[in-house]
């Protein structure tokens, strides 16, 4: 099991300030400070979000642990970045600026995937975009500094956490270093950050340098060189070919290196390992367990430089593929990166809130409302989440796409159930307009809620990157009961007239817990349940890290056949990926295909974005895959890049819509599926041109895309086992069936 540290979030010592209370908002200007009766503020927050008062806005669940510390907090909300001043509005605080670019990265907030620019935020009042700056940690930190010079500056928030080594950055085409050299900032906070963030808080009122604050979990900063008493290996040494066992002891990952010291220090490490076998790795109340020697604990690992991965694809693969082995709190060892003449220092994950913690963070007295200053101005992002419930953290997918595990880590970390009825009651009295309707009790995922590793040595050990991919691992608690139990008893809270489930649905685990499926399907799904099955090929689901189609037809058939049970028609509304890693021309195809069968138009499609540090912008950048050992023989992975092929798997989405018929028929004519796909037969995928579509073309053809003259890539169809296929009779194409002039026949739904 991963042990709690020897002080909790609320065991500290409060801060001197306690004594002025806690007040209704933190304040955001001069005028809200004096009502409260301060002249200064101890801790100033610069947030890129607006400042709503809800524990799903990270600055106000920050803002608000830090005042529980007895820490005076003030927030700077979307400041105008273009000079200091707008960050001098609260005065100079007593120990540290915290900057966040908001709950979103900035980039993605104000980017679409395809680079193009948003003329809306969600974070902002009325929806207005421009409120925040491009790389918004960079810019506020900057100003920060410039404000007040010798005040420290703390980033953290998803921004900075998935920047905290050197990344592919998708919207410059480059690597670029560590967020921490170009803000200039004194140190970072990765992943959720209540645990480091007030032990920082409280150091630095003790009078600690915070350049001297280095042995902090879920920190990082930049040094000269290594700390005294550490020794560093290469991570090369412990990526070596073969399969990585999904329960590998910490002890085996020091492996002999040319130098002797090191050498004796390893074998040291192996007879240790022999003597502690039938010791529990977190049991440190052990005496003789904490006698003995274990030279991990002081062992670092020395990935590439940023020199190397800057211009070494298949170095940066490899520094990835360390870097998302090294996420287990329980078992991971600092990372070390070399920039220039200097290194950025990351220190192990936090360790994961325990019941009581969580608790006690979600139920700190949060007003649920945005700040009086927006008056009538509606915060769309706030309008979406006012009635939900996040009742868990973390998750154990691994889906390559997603920064959750990066940010969050895959340990959930979940609240009890009289936390979250409390909850309930709360926003029964403080939401304006409650109609009854709880809109979501969910998380990263809606059924993860105290699901875990049975095995603690397993939990402590692990460095799988999923506990559900390929196969769901035998240690996984897939026990759904917990959950059940809690939505029957939101439903009985006086008040509530029904209880929505928005979050998505692991449905590979929920088939697991029959039970589950039937409690959701009959009273918790307004008529639409949204999933993510994101791709029906085995090429991108495998890069994704997902399960095969199987697993959807069985969650289908239940979901259905308890819907009929209820009396309920109600559907499910699949979601998918176009142009990720993986994915051929072909892949597209046939998933359009698949779309067309089961009478699916979608309106909203998602192109892959290459977000920092996620290992599937790993596979886009490097063409590498990375999810197996990377050495010279490694698998290249199709990649679409270049507008041209990403606009047309985008399209291919969406084969329904006359819009991209143009580009679509260029890429079949192409592929050699003219014959069979286009046209008015029931198998075609989109119709052939008509002379009224011909006058009137909008589509201009010609222009050279990455992967070829004309931008296309043929890549080579893979036709998918029956286990994923189900029992569909859907045709599929591949590289030699080009020449076939049949044409395939579709099933329609009767």
């Amino acid at each position: 099991m991963i042990p709690l540290p020897k002080t909790t979030l609320f065991d500290y010592p409060k801060y001197w300030a306690e004594c002025y209370g806690t007040a209704p908002f933190l304040p955001t200007s001069r005028k809200e400070m004096d009502e409260l009766g301060w002249d200064s503020c101890d801790i100033v927050l610069v947030t890129g979000d607006a400042y709503v008062d809800h524990p799903s806005f990270g600055m106000a669940v920050i803002g608000r642990m830090l005042e529980s510390q007895g820490f005076r907090v003030g927030i700077i909300a979307q400041p105008q970045w273009h000079s200091k001043d707008a960050f001098m509005a609260l005065g100079k605080p007593n120990l540290y600026f915290g900057v966040t670019a908001g709950n979103m990265d900035s980039m993605i907030n104000r980017y679409t995937a395809e680079r193009r620019i948003r003329h809306d935020d969600a974070y902002t009042p009325n929806n207005e975009g421009g409120k925040r700056p491009d790389r918004a940690v960079l810019v506020y930190s900057q100003r920060c500094k410039e404000a007040f010079k010798d005040v420290p500056v703390v980033i953290g928030g998803i921004e900075a956490s998935l920047r905290r080594i050197a990344h592919f950055d998708y919207w410059s085409e480059k690597v670029r270093r560590s967020i921490l050299f170009d803000a200039k900032a004194d140190i970072l906070i990765y992943g959720n950050a209540e645990r480091p963030l007030v032990e920082v808080s409280h150091r630095i009122a003790r009078g600690e340098e915070i350049k001297d604050i280095t042995d902090i979990r879920g920190t990082a900063f930049l040094a000269k060189q290594a700390l005294p008493g550490w020794h560093g290996i290469d991570s090369r040494s412990i990526d070596k070919p073969g399969k990585i066992d999904p329960i590998v002891s910490p002890y085996q990952e020091i492996t002999p290196t040319s130098c002797d010291e090191n050498k004796a220090e390893s074998d040291d490490a192996t007879d240790v390992t022999k003597a502690a076998q039938p010791v529990q790795i977190a049991d440190y109340r052990n005496k003789s367990w904490a006698d003995k020697k274990k030279p991990w604990l002081t062992t670092y690992i020395n990935l590439p430089t940023f020199e190397q991965v800057k211009d070494n694809k298949v170095l940066y693969a490899h520094a990835s593929r360390i870097f998302h082995q090294e996420v287990n709190p329980g078992s991971a060892k600092p990372l070390v990166q070399k920039h220039g003449d200097r290194i950025i220092w990351l220190n192990p994950p936090a360790y994961p809130l325990s019941e009581e913690e969580m608790d006690g963070v979600f139920g700190l007295p949060y007003q649920r409302v945005p700040h009086p200053s927006y008056g009538d101005a509606k915060i769309p992002a706030y309008d979406m989440i006012k009635t939900s419930i996040n009742i868990m953290r973390g998750c154990f997918g691994g889906c390559t796409f997603c920064s959750i595990t990066e940010h969050e880590g895959r340990i959930i970390q979940s609240r009890s159930e009289e936390s979250i009825l409390q909850e309930i009651e709360d926003i029964k009295e403080k939401v304006p307009g409650f109609t009854g309707v709880i809109s979501d009790l969910g998380g990263p995922t809606a059924n993860m809620y105290q699901l875990n590793c049975k095995s603690p040595k397993a939990q402590a050990t692990c460095r799988k990157p999923s506990c559900v991919w390929p196969t769901i691992c035998g240690h996984l608690d897939t026990d759904h009961t917990p959950t059940i139990n809690l939505y029957r008893k939101a439903r009985k809270v006086k008040g509530v007239k029904k209880v929505l489930i928005a979050s998505g649905v692991r449905y590979d685990l929920a088939v697991e817990d029959p039970e589950y499926v039937k409690e959701l399907a009959t009273h918790h799904v307004g008529g639409y349940l949204k999933i993510a099955p994101e791709h029906t090929e085995d090429g991108p689901l495998n890069k994704m890290m997902k399960p095969g189609m199987g697993s959807y037809y069985q969650f289908k058939k239940m979901f259905d056949e308890y819907s009929r049970q209820a009396g309920k028609k109600q559907y499910l509304i699949p979601y998918f990926i176009s142009a990720h890693p993986g994915t051929t021309d072909m892949d597209m195809v046939n998933l359009a295909l698949w779309l067309k069968e089961n009478d699916f138009k979608l309106d909203q499609v998602q192109n892959f974005y290459p977000s920092p540090l996620a290992n599937a912008t790993t596979l886009y950048h490097t063409e590498i895959n990375s999810l197996r050992n990377v050495n010279k023989n490694s698998d290249s992975v199709p990649v679409p890049k270049g507008g041209r092929q990403r606009r047309l798997h985008k399209a291919i989405l969406r084969y329904h819509d006359p819009a991209n018929w143009p580009i679509i028929r260029e890429a079949l004519t192409k592929m050699g599926l003219a014959r069979k796909l286009i046209g008015s037969k029931p198998g075609c995928l989109v119709p052939a041109e008509s002379r009224n579509e011909s006058n009137h073309q909008h589509y201009k053809k010609g222009g050279k895309g990455k992967n070829n003259s004309q931008g296309y890539k043929k890549g080579e169809g893979v036709k998918r086992s029956s286990n994923n296929r189900g029992k569909q009779g859907l045709t599929r194409f591949t590289e030699n069936q080009f020449n076939d002039r049949k044409s395939p026949k579709i099933k329609r739904k009767k």
